[in-house]
């Protein structure tokens, strides 16, 4: 088992997560914010997450940054059919870069991008939590959500 096939199967994991995720949200869902609390509506963190999708694997290709864009609008964050196509297409365009990571360089930015999207779904489990949104059962299994200690 080699470390680039180790990156990819944790990306498919959090792509799958993301997906099971999108299906449980309603369009008013995705507009929510945490009530009381600086926030962006959910979409938006999936917007955020789409462009690090985007933006990253460019950066790696190029050699150096070349600035955040996201496949979606602002517009478009409360569309589930946009956001899952996207989100399908991000991922495997992030899954055929993984497959060519080879320096340090390239090392970087995918741990950078797994990193994000592990950040984001933290921030995620806040949101649903607060929100009062049921957690989708591979969440609850991921993350040991839910369960008494």
């Amino acid at each position: 088992m080699t470390a680039t096939s180790v990156l990819g199967r944790r990306f498919a994991r959090a792509n799958l997560l993301w997906l099971d995720l999108l299906s449980a949200l309603t369009a008013a869902q995705l507009a929510a914010r945490l009530p009381g609390l600086p926030s962006n509506p959910i979409g938006e963190q999936l917007w955020c997450v789409l462009g690090a999708r985007e933006s990253y694997p460019r950066a790696a290709r190029a050699g150096s940054w070349q600035g955040f864009t996201s496949p979606v609008t602002h517009e478009q964050t409360t569309d589930a059919v946009v956001l899952r196509a996207a989100l399908e297409s991000t991922a495997a365009d992030v899954a055929e870069w993984l497959d060519t990571v080879d320096s340090d360089d390239d090392w970087q930015y995918a741990l950078a991008l797994l990193e994000h999207e592990t950040q984001h779904h933290g921030q995620l489990i806040r949101y649903l939590y607060g929100l009062e949104i049921p957690r989708p059962a591979s969440w609850q299994q991921q993350y040991a959500l839910d369960e008494q200690f």
